[in-house]
């Protein structure tokens, strides 16, 4: 008699199953449906343009010239890419590629100019090689079917919802990114690269040199400070000069006059008090800017009048990088905390295998970007501590086994409550061996093994 009840409930757990997989399936075509929407969207605005533009379906389309030469699709927005080369990295997939490159240091990356860009790409780097860092503006290529929205999840907000614009979130109406790479050197047409967060494979677009001076709000803070301070030292030193003996001052002045020889260039006090005139309007022009800008800041602003208690203005005024430029808080002071990361004694001998990239051993593994074992140790260590996981990967699977692939080496890791524990790195396309068995957090007595399920969806 108790049969039947238990096969119901597996038929009902079966039925369970099968709707949650057509709810899955009705979700993907939903996200097809709409991206096939926007392809036949953007085709049929080409078809538009052509038609308007009088040019015939067999023909090709090229962009329209005005008199002067310039091609007026750009002043109507179309704009043709072309990219000037393909980075080569030691991340092959998006899996435990470093969301920021500050995060791994170690990091390597190359990126040849393509020659079909011109003719001589070596003649397009000349002069780069003066710079420490550059900037990359490349596509996001692994978007799949370039859905987007106006809302999205960081990582680092642990599932809170922000608007797209305020991110760095690869999913965006123009799939464009901006990374800041430092240069290690130029070989040919060849750009060495490190502190790289770019995967295999990306499309560059543009190269453009890191230039603290026009791109960095405190480095601008810091120069226009020394000025003021170099212009008011100049004046204090001047007035303390004047101000002990003038008598003698002006006595040295006419007597180094009189001595000159006639027809030569002299420096009297007439050149003197001009440099002081040049340098008071320089300080009178540095407290006008600093009124415009009073006036022009926002009304949420702190203003400080002399009606407010001092208690309040010291908790108000802000000085330093945080009183010239802003960021949001969740930059500085994420939900998601930085994690501890530990290897296992089988990870550390299996790391200490791998050979630096000019190794003539053929007989162990060998890296092609990274310098040897220690500087694989860091970037695992960097990589992980950031927690690479999506949110989806901490909130459904957390106990699951995690993978990624760093230069030649396959990394196998599980994540614990504040901690990451390195259990495997093998070589590419060694196959994990299902009786991997992570140790305690103390070294002694195993743990129960992980699901050995990679939860990639």
């Amino acid at each position: 008699m108790s049969a039947a009840p238990c096969h119901c409930f597996e038929q009902t757990q079966r039925f369970k199953q099968q709707v949650s997989v057509m709810r899955k399936e009705i979700k993907n075509l939903r996200q097809h449906v709409d991206s096939v929407v926007r392809a036949h969207r953007k085709q049929m605005s080409s078809l538009q343009s052509i038609l308007a533009g009088g040019v015939s379906p067999g023909r090709p389309v090229r962009p329209s010239r005005d008199q002067g030469g310039t091609q007026v699709s750009l002043e109507q927005g179309h704009v043709e890419t072309v990219p000037i080369g393909y980075i080569s990295s030691c991340f092959a997939r998006k899996s435990g590629t470093p969301r920021q490159p500050a995060l791994c240091a170690s990091s390597r990356a190359r990126l040849q100019i393509r020659a079909s860009v011109f003719n001589n790409p070596a003649h397009a780097l000349a002069g780069l090689e003066q710079y420490s860092h550059v900037w990359l503006i490349f596509l996001f290529h692994k978007n799949g079917h370039m859905s987007y929205k106006a809302k999205v999840k960081p990582p680092r907000l642990n599932g809170l919802r922000v608007g797209v614009y305020s991110t760095r979130s690869p999913h965006r109406p123009n799939a464009l990114g901006l990374t800041l790479a430092r240069l290690e050197g130029i070989e040919g047409d060849t750009l060495h690269l490190s502190s790289v967060d770019l995967i295999a494979g990306t499309p560059v677009l543009d190269i453009k040199p890191y230039i603290p001076e026009y791109d960095s709000p405190l480095t601008r803070l810091n120069v226009d400070t020394c000025y003021q301070q170099a212009g008011a030292s100049m004046m204090s030193d001047a007035s303390h000069t004047l101000e002990e003996d003038p008598e003698e001052e002006c006595a040295s002045s006419s007597q180094a006059m009189a001595t000159e020889p006639s027809g030569s260039e002299t420096s009297g006090p007439s050149d003197f008090s001009k440099v002081l005139a040049e340098v008071k309007d320089y300080l009178q022009q540095g407290e006008l800017f600093a009124e415009s800008a009073a006036e022009r800041r926002p009304a949420d602003a702190a203003v400080v009048t002399s009606t407010e208690p001092e208690k309040d203005v010291a908790s108000r005024v802000s000085y330093g990088p945080e009183a010239y430029s802003r960021i949001a808080d969740w930059i500085r002071d994420p939900p998601v905390g930085t994690l501890s990361v530990r290897f296992t004694s089988t990870a550390e001998r299996e790391l200490t295998q791998f050979g630096p990239p000019d190794s003539t051993d053929t007989g162990r593994p060998k890296f092609q970007f990274l310098k040897g074992p220690e500087d694989a140790a860091a970037a695992i260590r960097a990589l992980l501590a950031a927690d690479p996981r999506s949110v989806y990967r901490r909130s459904r699977c957390p106990d699951r086994l995690f993978f990624f692939t760093l230069d030649t080496a396959d990394v196998t890791c599980w994540f614990g409550d504040g901690f990451v524990e390195v259990l495997r790195v093998r070589p590419v396309g060694l196959t994990l061996s299902a009786a991997v068995t992570p140790t305690s957090p103390h070294g002694n007595a195993p743990t129960p093994a992980p699901v050995l399920s990679d939860c990639r969806s």
